[in-house]
């Protein structure tokens, strides 16, 4: 286990615009390491990193094979890839075809969860599907923190309202918010390993 907080920020469809909304209100030394999971083609070169980069100070870098996460790093998928944590270290591998099981979120948010246990925060953005929903109940089942986007705040609902239907989720909030939350975790404020947080109601 590291000796620090690890959180997987996964996103799919409307993921970018939340991922900038989030960086833009992250301290840069809260003390944690940030892995950022998209759905990304193969085919399709990203410039993700690039415009990620323009929102937050905290130095922002693919993730490599092989990679030990520094704390007050964000890394960010690479197109095409899936990637899991294992003693310490991401790991990366082929995502398979669409349609075949491709829950890269799932597949990340699990992996951390037995790796860091109630160091693993799990956040879960705007996204067409269900991925993230497993990923986040295997994390609070660790004693994690999970957190959800708002899906008012979303521009596809169906991850966060899948997620949020899954009832494993700690806090549910617009981007912003969960950028100022993380702050505020970072700091000490809420303790993964004995936090007691309050699931708001279920949007409508």
């Amino acid at each position: 286990m590291l000796p620090f907080s690890v959180v997987g920020l996964g996103a799919t469809g409307g993921g970018l615009d939340a991922y900038m909304e989030l960086l833009q209100s992250l301290a840069p030394d809260t003390g944690m390491a940030f892995v950022v999971v998209p759905h990304l083609s193969p085919d399709h070169e990203s410039r993700m990193s690039e415009i990620l980069s323009r929102y937050t100070t905290m130095p922002l870098e693919p993730v490599v094979d092989g990679v030990r996460p520094e704390p007050d790093h964000v890394y960010v998928l690479p197109p095409g890839k899936q990637v899991f944590i294992s003693s310490g270290l991401l790991r990366l591998a082929e995502r398979p075809a669409a349609g075949h099981g491709s829950m890269t979120i799932d597949r990340f948010l699990c992996s951390l969860a037995g790796d860091q246990k109630t160091r693993a925060l799990g956040v879960v953005l705007s996204g067409t599907d269900s991925d993230g929903a497993l990923g986040l109940r295997t994390i609070k089942a660790e004693g994690g923190i999970s957190i959800v986007q708002d899906p008012d705040s979303a521009q596809f609902e169906s991850m966060p309202r899948s997620a949020i239907l899954a009832d494993h989720v700690d806090l549910i909030l617009p981007p912003a918010e969960i950028g100022r939350e993380l702050n505020r975790i970072g700091r000490g404020l809420i303790e993964p390993e004995v936090k007691t947080l309050v699931q708001g109601d279920l949007p409508e």
